[in-house]
């Protein structure tokens, strides 16, 4: 069956370990484009964190922002972006977790995501600015505890910090909302997100309005947070940077980021 489709997740896939995009797979891309073929970026980034990789890579696809809790369209004759869909945290949640973080984890760096604003407390955080030069996304210093009082839509909490904390954060925290989708982008990130949001359920939302099946579907990802992806898509590559375990459940492991492995992979596909 021919694939009508390719959803690619950014770090660790799409960039190599310098946070670039080689010059072989922006070739690679252009040509499966150049054959009405949607190239659809797959990130937990804000918006503004993907868009500046379509432009360096010349397409107007759909985005999947927030790992599937805000899906926006191609830019219209206006130049925005329209939202197909969004899925926002429960407030209560939120606090919740804030409180948690607040009061127990001092060391861990706490920020939430809005559509396109990344809302911090502390905009010199060297965790901010770690993150801030990895995906070219400019923070906004707000008091979060007013933000929490307000109606604002909260798309994402972030956390970063060493690994040992992050780890008995996510343990804590999947123990006290099993309803939310909670899992480490890295060993220092834990991301929080409503459990009705997923990378495989933002592809569904997209198969109607662009007329493809899941069968038609490639997706290329590295890391645990793609596993609902690559399962679910009709051909799911790993990377050769991915864990063993994600590399268990593809149906093929292609060359590493460095090796310009999704390159490899759609020029076996799309020759």
């Amino acid at each position: 069956m021919a694939l009508k489709a390719v959803f690619s997740d950014i770090d660790g896939t799409l960039l190599d370990s310098n946070h670039q995009i080689t010059d072989e797979t922006k070739k690679e891309i252009s040509k499966v484009v150049g054959k009405d073929i949607p190239f659809v970026l797959v990130s937990a980034r804000m918006p503004s964190g993907i868009s500046h990789l379509q432009q360096r890579l010349s397409i107007n696809s759909p985005m999947i922002c927030y790992s599937g809790a805000l899906i926006l369209g191609p830019d219209n004759e206006n130049g925005e972006k329209p939202i197909i869909d969004s899925i926002s945290l429960a407030h209560a949640d939120v606090q919740a977790i804030y409180k948690i973080v607040n009061e127990r984890y001092a060391s861990i760096s706490f920020s939430l995501y809005s559509h396109d604003q990344w809302l911090v407390s502390d905009n010199q955080d060297e965790w901010i600015l770690q993150e801030k030069e990895i995906t070219n996304a400019s923070p906004t210093l707000s008091h979060l505890p007013s933000i929490l009082e307000k109606n604002h839509d909260i798309h994402k909490c972030m956390c970063m910090g060493e690994p040992q904390m992050i780890n008995q954060l996510e343990i804590e925290l999947k123990d006290t909302f099993p309803n939310l989708s909670i899992y480490k982008s890295k060993d220092t990130y834990l991301e929080i997100m409503s459990g009705a949001a997923s990378k495989s359920n933002a592809i569904k939302k997209l198969e109607k309005r662009y007329q493809f099946t899941d069968q038609e579907v490639m997706a290329l990802g590295d890391n645990f947070n793609d596993i609902d992806m690559l399962t679910y898509a009709g051909i799911g590559v790993g990377m050769g940077n991915s864990p063993e375990e994600v590399k268990s459940i593809t149906d093929e492991v292609t060359l590493t980021n460095d090796e310009d492995g999704l390159k490899h992979a759609l020029n076996k596909y799309f020759k």
